[in-house]
């Protein structure tokens, strides 16, 4: 019983992480958990409908990234795709997280080909906006909110 509440403790820690200059240096979940926790509650919440991840980010040797890059990966994708509702998901820690270059082009590119795409500041953001997104009442004049159509 005791291990099993290290390793939870364990892997809580390893999903947070101090933030300079935000809130004190308070812990901050890491855009994985966020992500994962708010895939689960996808996968759980609408169990018909497809989600799946981009596996852009993350450290990789020369080697790797190379061969990727070969096989079409491309930075600043967005993290996940539902294909039946043609929405693109871009995650970011709850607090701290900001889109790169590579990131606002791909979300411009993705609006101008018809796309919806959202970007979350948070699993509990990303479950709001999908549950505003489902409903027909996500706002397209919020930043975060690029659907067009």
């Amino acid at each position: 019983m005791h291990r099993i509440r290290r390793r939870a403790a364990g892997a809580v820690r390893a999903a947070t992480r101090r933030v300079s200059g935000v809130d004190n240096g308070a812990p901050v979940l890491s855009e994985h958990y966020e992500q994962a926790t708010f895939v689960a509650w996808f996968r759980q919440t609408y169990p018909s409908v497809r989600i799946f991840a981009i596996p852009n980010g993350g450290s990789r040797s020369r080697t790797q990234g190379a061969k990727l890059k070969l096989e079409g990966v491309s930075p600043g994708v967005p993290d996940l795709f539902i294909p039946a509702w043609n929405l693109w998901v871009e995650m970011k820690r709850s607090v701290g997280g900001r889109l790169s270059a590579e990131q606002k082009d791909w979300i411009s590119y993705l609006q101008d080909v018809g796309h919806c795409a959202i970007v979350c500041a948070g699993c509990n953001d990303a479950q709001e906006k999908v549950r505003q997104f489902e409903k027909g009442s996500l706002s397209n004049s919020s930043p975060a909110a690029s659907c067009r159509g």
